[in-house]
């Protein structure tokens, strides 16, 4: 959304192409839209119907990603999705062609077409080794079309915009064709908490897992964890959970089902978190020290990173205990290097040009007028 406002605020013409699902956001934008898809909830429930079974049902979660990229992202969603878009794209001739890594049928509408394309990452790279199932997976679309798949399924064809720091994503950082993006814009001045702290003095410690994996257990556990530490707990438990459910919270707690993180982030000492891109990247933004808890997909492919990097301490699902999560949460408020290390990694974001400076890249790359 960043990227497509910026285009749009430099007068390029922008239409989102998507299910109905992201119709609202783009209207609020201010963004054409035109439907290409079903909604997401027939994706899964098509893929559903080939499985006897829900889809993914006990798979260990470090392998999810592998299992639903190439079979709901790619048979079933590329399907469902690609003569849409081909039909959008032969009625709006776009300049530009922007895509995310799960939307695949744009780089064979791409190619189909003649469309340059720009790969917009919302995180890490992604495995080379998913990216091989995923083309496979894919390649009896692409031979409809008259067409052999390319390599990972087409997504480094054109321009990648990387949004990860070099350090967390190295691979990114080399790849042919890279062009970074900042994430998130660097932190302004805080604001007041739209609440009051329950120990005022004592630091703040932020609790979120994100949109997709609000366990409710989890987040009892945590609390209840936490509930004798020298901290404050603020836990945000996603939209569709009620914090009466969790009631009767500890002293030192507070939860809510959503606040915005930038209001947060500038008032906290670290986080606990899912270890998601959008969520990790606004942390290290505000050069925070973070417990990371992967729940899904590429969860623990940034948890590993983080850790490796020094500014986080990542616990695996297995090694989740309240005596571990205590002195990881310790480790990561008293160690000097963990902040340290969140800091060079927010410089890394830092030095990476802006929306708008990548509006006006792709501009002068491409000429383009629209996308």
């Amino acid at each position: 959304m960043p990227l497509a406002q910026a285009l749009a605020a430099q007068g390029d013409d922008v239409v989102v192409a998507s299910g109905p699902d992201a119709e609202a956001a783009a209207a609020a934008a201010g963004l054409a839209f035109t439907p290409v898809a079903p909604g997401f909830g027939e994706w899964f429930e098509a893929l559903r119907a080939r499985t006897r079974g829900l889809p993914g049902d006990g798979l260990a979660p470090e392998r999810v990603e592998a299992y639903f990229l190439p079979r709901l992202f790619g048979e079933v969603g590329m399907a469902l999705m690609v003569d849409g878009l081909l039909d959008a794209a032969r009625r709006l001739q776009p300049d530009l062609l922007v895509f995310d890594p799960l939307l695949l049928a744009a780089p064979l509408v791409g190619s189909l077409l003649s469309i340059p394309l720009v790969h917009h990452t919302i995180g890490p790279l992604t495995e080379p080794g998913v990216l091989d199932l995923v083309a496979d997976a894919v390649s009896p679309i692409w031979r409809q079309f008259g067409r052999d798949v390319t390599p990972a399924a087409g997504v480094y064809d054109g321009t990648t915009l990387t949004v990860c720091p070099p350090s967390l994503d190295p691979a990114g950082a080399s790849l042919p064709g890279g062009q970074p993006l900042r994430p998130t814009p660097v932190p302004a001045a805080a604001g007041p908490l739209p609440f009051e702290l329950p120990r005022p003095g004592d630091p703040l410690v932020y609790v979120t897992l994100g949109t997709f994996s609000n366990s409710l257990d989890l987040f009892r556990f945590l609390l209840d964890t936490l509930a004798d530490e020298p901290v404050n707990v603020v836990a945000t438990i996603g939209a569709d959970k009620d914090p009466a459910e969790l009631e009767p919270w500890p002293s030192n707690a507070h939860v809510e089902r959503f606040v915005p993180q930038a209001e947060l982030l500038p008032h906290c000492a670290a986080v606990i978190h899912h270890a998601g891109a959008g969520t990790t990247f606004g942390i290290l933004a505000h050069r925070l020290p973070s417990l990371a808890l992967p729940q899904s997909a590429d969860n623990f492919t940034i948890g590993r990173r983080l850790a490796a990097a020094g500014a986080a301490r990542t616990l695996m699902p297995g090694e989740v205990g309240g005596d571990e999560v205590r002195k990881a949460l310790d480790d990561v408020l008293t160690g000097a290097g963990f902040r340290e290390q969140a800091a060079r990694l927010a410089a890394e974001i830092g030095a990476m040009p802006d929306p708008a400076a990548v509006a006006r890249l792709l501009r002068e790359r491409f000429g383009a007028g629209s996308a």
